[in-house]
Order: structure tokens, then C-alpha cells, then sequence
């Protein structure tokens, strides 16, 4: 978020989606640098008192089968995609979340956690096996919502005239983040967090706004 360190304005939220945990394993593959990536995470993590684990050190199955914890970073989803499916991480980490292990996702990493990468706003700069993705939720993201500039003279879609264009395809719900806005998903409880809002597009209905702190019903 604009004005803060990585990750400090998700910190409380962070520790409290871990408590207990000891072991994270991070999936670098959003970005091009693994290594790079990888020691910025392990860092902020470190602060926490975590010990971060990069998947692509290891065998990133097993390395996500060992972990306490997994957490997927920002970059190109699309990327990310392929390498979950090249890795089969695809298979193994949602098996792992439906068996109790957390999972952090930022950017792409959220992108991913829906049923299909279909609102991401990434080039598709590789071509992943498929556009299903971990689905975790049951409704679709869209991080980094931007509103509609009034004053602009771009003659271009706006987003919100994208995710209503996915809605005349697709009848999936799409929660639009602004930045700075996280959920919370406990069991099928969807909490939204954080301290600019977000706007839920459902099909057939005009996109509502939705204001920190209360439950999202999709």
C-alpha cells in the first residue's frame, strides 16, 4: 500500500491468520527473480518471527506439504498460473487448505485463490494450461480496483466496464479490491477487511459498494 513498507499495512492480519504457525512456504513464481523475491519475503516474515521457505529451493510439493503455512505473492498471474500447474501445486495446495492449513495471498496470489484467473487485470504474457485456478472462494477477485475517473479523458474501458463485460459471460460474483482492502475467509464466513472498501458486481445487478468490517454475502 502506497506510503508503507511490504506487507505492514496487512501485519495484524498477517499474524493473526498464523497464529500458531512456525513454517511458511512461499511461492515465488509470480516474478521472474525467485531468488530476489524469495529474500524480500523471508525478511518480512523474519520480522514476524516466521521462518519462510521458498518452493522453489526444494521439491515444491513436498516443501508445501511440510509447511505450516503457504503464501503467494504478487507479480503476473498468468505466470503464476502455469508454474502452479508445471509444479502440481495447483493439486497439492488447495488439498492442503481443504485439510486446515492457511493461506495468504497478495495480488496475483488472491487472483489465484478464485475459481478461475478470468478477472485478473495481468497480461497474459505465458499461456498456463488453463484458466481454473486453486478455487478457493467461490467468487472471482479483482485486486488493485481503480474507480472510474469522472474527469478523465481516456476513451477507454474503465474496469468496472470490464468486470460487467465478464459478467455478461460468467455468472461468478467478483469482489473488486480497492488498495488496501483484504478479506478474511474462515470456514464460510467472508470478511472484509482493511480500510478502503471494495465493490461486489453480481450479474443482472448494479455493482455495490461494501465497506470495511462487514460480511460479504455471495
Amino acid at each position: 500500500m502506497f506510503g508503507r513498507g511490504y506487507l505492514d499495512h496487512a501485519e495484524q492480519e498477517i499474524r493473526l491468520a498464523l497464529r500458531g504457525a512456525r513454517r511458511v512456504a512461499f511461492v515465488p513464481y509470480a516474478l521472474k527473480d525467485h531468488a530476489g523475491y524469495a529474500a524480500k519475503a523471508r525478511d518480512r516474515f523474519a520480522a514476524l518471527g516466521l521462518e519462510l521457505i521458498s518452493v522453489h529451493e526444494g521439491d515444491p510439493r513436498a516443501l508445501v506439504e511440510s509447511a505450516d503455512a503457504v503464501f503467494i505473492g504478487g507479480g503476473n498471474t498468468f505466470r503464476l498460473l502455469k508454474a502452479l500447474y508445471d509444479t502440481r501445486l495447483v493439486e497439492a495446495i488447495p488439498a492442503r487448505v481443504r485439510a486446515g492449513m492457511p493461506y495468504l495471498g497478495a495480488s496475483a496470489g488472491s487472483n489465484v485463490a478464485a475459481p478461475t484467473i478470468r478477472t485478473t487485470n495481468d497480461m497474459p504474457i505465458v499461456e498456463p494450461p488453463s484458466l481454473n485456478a486453486l478455487n478457493l472462494v467461490p467468487f472471482q477477485i479483482n485486486p488493485h480496483y481503480l474507480d472510474p475517473d469522472p474527469a478523465s479523458k481516456h476513451m477507454g474501458e474503465t474496469r468496472e466496464e470490464r468486470l460487467l463485460q465478464f459478467l455478461e459471460e460468467n455468472e461468478t460474483p467478483v469482489v473488486a479490491m480497492r488498495e488496501g482492502a483484504m478479506l478474511r475467509v474462515e470456514d464460510a464466513a467472508v470478511t472484509l477487511l482493511g480500510t478502503t472498501g471494495a465493490r461486489i458486481f453480481r450479474r443482472g445487478r448494479a455493482p455495490e459498494e461494501a465497506e470495511p468490517g462487514i460480511q460479504l454475502r455471495l
